[in-house]
């Protein structure tokens, strides 16, 4: 086999991306350091994806040729079947089968040996375009509740590949003998950061001697940002930086809403002269960057999707989680839950995700440096660190199985 075509593909959130991109630069790289005589087949990656989804921005950032598709969202309902009978979903429902069309055309024109689909529901039709043609399929689920998504494509999938043991339960009872646990993959980059880079990128203002061992906190609620941990941050702001600083990534939020970047913005800049340098926001923090964020900080509070867990646990950062509890599910907790019961992180319900709650959780993690040791380590024991690796044994496996 002289070439390699790989069809990847997920999105709808980074949680759903990043695992896809984590696995094609670890093929990249072993591609890279082969030795002639082991080399590995040309490798040609294609991501199919959502033209609107953070997906096509992150695939093409990354080098790989994108194709969006249509795509449409089943959304859960806690009242049964007859919930389902939304007007979100009746909508979608017709994008899927167009979905479907575009994508049994991209897998036709791209002819990939192997497919790696990430979840989220702009997988699914690439995934059944693909099993349409004989190509083998592996799916990779990201949290302990196995999405819908992921329960549909598994059906179509050759193997399934779990983060977590306990989201074998999750798995419909006929697809659990494809299934096995590999862990989540990290971006490569998050590995390679430099905390005094980050001192001087983000700080460059901060006073020497009177900020000298300020500990560092790094606040995220993911791509779209979290409204109610930016305005909980919004409150306390100033009262926060009396014992630290913050990088805050809040996110862009849908269009024609209210951007809690201006709102943050404009109160970074009434705060007191002593406390302005200590705070720096950002709608999004970049894949150069954010190598360098996490090796400044002390701390992280965030969301509790699965990437960002998986993240704090490779390494071993304490963190403040703030699970989001959607209609449909409680996942984050799920997520979060994990990281607590080893002692490598503390809950803040999001019911009580206000000022004064959000300020005396963060102060006593920051009041207690022996503590945040003893998290961080804690949260190292749930690491994976091979789970990319896993990822791409799996997929060469299953396209040398069909050659």
């Amino acid at each position: 086999m002289s070439e390699l075509r790989i069809l990847i593909t997920g999105g709808g959130t980074g949680g759903h991306v990043s695992p896809a991109l984590a696995v094609v630069q670890t093929l990249q790289k072993r591609a890279d350091a082969a030795s002639p005589s082991l080399a590995l087949p040309r490798l040609i990656f294609r991501y199919v994806g959502s033209a609107e989804g953070v997906e096509a921005t992150l695939a093409r950032e990354a080098g790989l040729e994108f194709v969006g598709v249509a795509s449409g969202k089943l959304r859960r309902s806690s009242r049964g079947p007859l919930g389902l009978l939304t007007g979100a979903n009746l909508r979608d429902a017709f994008r899927i089968p167009v979905g479907i069309l575009q994508a049994m055309g991209a897998v036709r024109a791209f002819r990939p040996q192997v497919v790696l689909a990430t979840g989220g529901y702009v997988s699914v039709p690439p995934v059944i375009a693909a099993a349409r043609y004989g190509v083998p399929i592996l799916t990779h689920e990201q949290t302990v509740t196995v999405g819908l998504a992921n329960k549909i494509a598994g059906r179509f999938a050759t193997r399934i590949a779990l983060t977590f043991e306990g989201a074998m339960d999750d798995l419909p009872t006929a697809l659990r003998a494809k299934a096995f646990v590999t862990g989540n993959p990290v971006r490569a980059a998050i590995f390679a950061g430099d905390g005094v880079s980050a001192l001087h990128r983000f700080f460059p203002d901060a006073a020497p001697g009177a900020d000298r061992g300020l500990p560092c906190v790094y606040v995220t609620g993911g791509a779209q940002g979290s409204r109610i941990l930016n305005r909980a941050v919004l409150a306390a702001l100033p009262d926060l930086l009396v014992g630290c600083r913050i990088i805050h990534q809040c996110g862009q939020q849908p269009e024609g809403m209210e951007q809690d970047f201006d709102a943050l913005s404009d109160a970074a800049r009434a705060l007191p002269q002593a406390l302005r340098h200590r705070y720096f926001v950002t709608r999004f923090v970049r894949a150069d960057e954010i190598g360098d964020v996490y090796a400044l900080a002390d701390l992280l509070i965030a969301r509790s999707g699965a990437g960002t867990v998986t993240e704090a646990c490779a390494l071993g950062k304490p963190a403040l989680f703030v699970p989001l509890v959607p209609t449909g599910g409680d996942e984050q907790t799920r997520n979060a839950q994990r990281s607590v019961d080893a002692g490598g992180a503390v809950i803040l319900p999001q019911s009580r995700c206000d000022a004064a709650h959000l300020l005396a959780e963060t102060q006593a993690l920051l009041g207690d440096p022996a503590r945040r040791r003893a998290m961080g380590e804690a949260a190292r024991t749930l690491a994976r660190p091979h789970a990319a690796d896993a990822l791409a044994d799996a997929l060469l496996a299953l396209a040398a199985a069909a050659s």
